[in-house]
């Protein structure tokens, strides 16, 4: 089935019975990814409600072990019936784009795999299972364009019996956009803030919706790269009231230092400067974000790269041990990252 393009995806919805069993969700947009995933959760004809017909994982619970996925796939359910098995957070784990491989080249079973994964590049091996196989669907979802914002703002307060000024609308759009669950949910709150009348004036607006305009995992990021404490404290913000998890933020993090230890020993071993080492292995960089991990491999040294990601990789390893304290132990460790980045 290949990709199912962003606009192409109401359409593909509608499609009863779904033609396929695999689904990928990816994209830069978690918002829209979570929401898109949910739509297709419910599409799939499994009732949500039955704990025992749906099993929600983490992908890290997966790692490099594909089996633990493969055997998810073909369980019975305890009463029988079609089940659903859906996979969160997903990004480089080598289990889950060689059990969705592997998923792919079987005779469809009675479950149903749905996926939700990150920014995912063109070449990451799980889009590459998905987009490569006639029994599974990628659906990329990227941030909204006008029309699709335009399209939300009238699907929310029309459910409210609510008109919008043409000045209001203008600076609505100004204000929402980088991710579909923070939009929603800025027009929710502003059709609640004028429940009870006929028309939003631009006022409103101003006074009830905050900016999520660039709900971005690695607006944080850079922030930590460049030691700046504001602007990392600002981006979080944002991504808590966009509702996104703060894991995914300590995971996209280690993540950049594992690239940057990889990157600082080609360095090293070849005497060659930053900006060289990205144009070989950081191709893959958005051009805004070259020069902020060009000067990172410049203040950070290979040792003290490497003891970063090792004390990232054992914060994720405690948020995954005492699941009540995530977020706290990911503040701190992110945290105490970018007083590292600042001192250098």
């Amino acid at each position: 089935m290949a990709e199912v393009k962003s606009h192409e995806f109401d359409a593909f919805l509608k499609r009863k019975p779904l033609p396929v069993r695999l689904f990928l969700v990816y994209g830069p947009d978690r918002g829209l990814v979570s929401e898109r995933a949910a739509a297709v959760a419910s599409a799939s004809g499994v009732n949500l409600g039955d704990a025992f017909s749906v099993v929600k994982l983490e992908a890290g619970e997966i790692g490099s072990q594909a089996g633990k996925l493969m055997d998810e796939m073909n369980a019975i359910g305890l009463f029988g019936g079609e089940r659903l098995v859906w996979i969160r957070n997903a990004g480089s784990e080598k289990g889950v784009s060689d059990a969705l491989d592997m998923l792919a080249k079987m005779p469809p079973g009675d479950s149903t795999l749905v996926i939700e994964a990150g920014d995912l590049k063109k070449g990451a091996a799980l889009r590459k299972a998905a987009e490569s196989a006639s029994q599974a669907v990628a659906i990329a979802c990227y941030a909204d364009d006008g029309r699709a914002l335009q399209a939300l703002i009238d699907q929310e307060l029309a459910s409210e019996g609510l008109r919008i000024s043409p000045a209001a609308r203008d600076r609505l759009m100004e204000t929402i956009g980088g991710d579909r669950l923070a939009s929603r949910n800025e027009v929710r709150k502003l059709a609640l803030y004028c429940r009870g009348r006929e028309i939003i004036e631009e006022q409103d607006v101003e006074e009830i919706v905050g900016d999520a305009s660039a709900i971005s995992t690695d607006d944080a990021i850079d922030a930590i790269l460049k030691g700046d404490r504001e602007a990392f404290l600002h981006a979080i913000q944002k991504i808590v009231s966009s509702k996104t998890p703060v894991f995914l933020v300590l995971q996209g993090c280690l993540r950049q230092f594992q690239l940057l230890e990889i990157m600082r020993a080609e360095m090293d071993e070849k005497r060659v400067p930053a900006g060289q080492v990205i144009a070989t292995l950081g191709r893959h960089l958005h051009f805004r974000r070259r020069p902020i991990v060009e000067n990172a491999l410049k203040i950070w040294t290979g040792p003290a790269i490497r003891r970063e990601t090792q004390r990232l990789q054992s914060a994720i390893l405690q948020s995954r041990q005492r699941a009540s304290l995530e977020d706290t132990i990911a503040m701190q460790t992110m945290l105490a990252t970018v007083l590292q980045s600042g001192k250098r």
